[in-house]
């Protein structure tokens, strides 16, 4: 008999993935149709619906809009293809932090709300600003594993000097930038982006600015508005983890599964959504019904098979297995072993 039917633990064992603003997508998309490529197509070759990205309240995964700029960058042959990815952005495009940017007193402002705030843009990386005698360094690191393509930190930084140039004139230049990245066969069209000396192979994504420039008043500053966007940033990201549509999937999986498979449309109603509607939420966040399950009972799967307190009879039951059989099987194409094998090279491991 199953006296446990779902650990306690486990639904934060099930990995919840980094996500960012739908909105990096439609640039890609647009920087596609630009060179006369079919977005579309190469979208839902990564598994995307690319009509979903236009909910404001859409997110994807980072590792899917990983996958859409190796796609993009496969299809456009371009190492350089980030910079024109950057041309297609307005600050808009990062929603409630883009109108925070614009109101900013200084350019330090802009990069102080850039690394608190990046995490609304992309759970991906992080940002720090350094002050230096003279400067201010502004650095990305990635978190995310596998790091994100080395075009979208391109991307990043042009953007982030374009954004700097529409707040001050169109003369502004860093002092210098450096990319972990190694250089392209080409590397004339980033000195046109960034007018500044560029280092490849660098130890460090940054890029460093002239202090003064950063402390100067700007001239669309409204503090009093920045401020109330700030607050707004700050109840959003507060809510970003409950606001992902599969992580409330993936709970009530983990919670219905001992029952046996739920069905799209029970999952729906648990939600409050009919079928079509979670099919298109899901899509936005790069993740189908199908692969949700699959993905849960893996790491369910891998999680009980550690327990030697539940029998593997159990355990597929436990993950809404109709047959042990049935279980046995998805293991072995989950791990390339039996669900008994892999408890016992556990074991052996002491």
């Amino acid at each position: 008999m199953i006296t446990d039917r779902v650990s306690p633990s486990l639904v934060d064992e099930v990995s919840r993935a980094p996500t960012g603003l739908s909105s990096w997508g439609l640039v890609i998309a647009r920087a596609l149709r630009a060179r006369g490529c079919d977005p579309a197509a190469l979208f839902a070759q990564a598994g995307v619906d690319l009509a979903a990205l236009e909910d404001p309240d859409a997110r994807i995964p980072v590792q899917t809009t990983a996958r859409v700029w190796r796609l993009a960058i496969a299809e456009t042959r371009d190492p350089c293809f980030g910079l024109e990815v950057a041309r297609h952005i307005s600050p808009t495009t990062f929603q409630a932090l883009g109108f925070a940017i614009l109101s900013s007193g200084t350019l330090r402002e802009v990069f102080e709300r850039s690394v608190r705030y990046f995490r609304f843009v992309s759970e991906g990386a992080t940002m720090k600003l350094d002050e230096r005698r003279g400067s201010y360094r502004f650095a990305a690191r990635t978190t995310a594993s596998p790091p994100p393509p080395e075009e979208s930190i391109d991307a990043f930084f042009a953007v982030t000097v374009r954004i700097c140039r529409i707040l001050t004139d169109r003369s502004f230049a860093p002092l210098g930038v450096e990319l972990r990245r190694s250089s392209p066969p080409d590397p004339s069209p980033f000195a046109r982006c960034f007018r500044a000396p560029v280092v490849f192979s660098a130890p460090e994504d940054a890029m460093t600015f002239d202090k003064r420039a950063c402390d100067s008043r700007l001239a669309g500053a409204r503090p009093e508005v920045a401020r109330v966007i700030d607050r707004v940033i700050d109840e959003t990201i507060a809510r970003l983890r409950q606001a992902q549509l599969s992580d409330r999937v993936r709970a009530l999986l983990v919670e219905r599964l001992p029952g046996g498979e739920p069905t799209q449309a029970e999952i729906g109603r648990a939600i409050g959504l009919n079928t079509r509607a979670l099919q298109r939420r899901l899509s936005a966040e790069g993740m189908t019904y199908a692969r949700l399950i699959d993905d849960t009972r893996r790491e369910m799967a891998l999680a009980y098979v550690r327990e030697a307190r539940y029998s593997l009879t159990e355990v597929a039951y436990l993950l809404g297995f109709a047959t042990p059989g049935a279980f046995t099987r998805a293991f072995r194409r989950w791990t390339g072993r039996s669900p008994s094998e892999h408890r016992r090279a556990i074991s052996s491991r002491g």
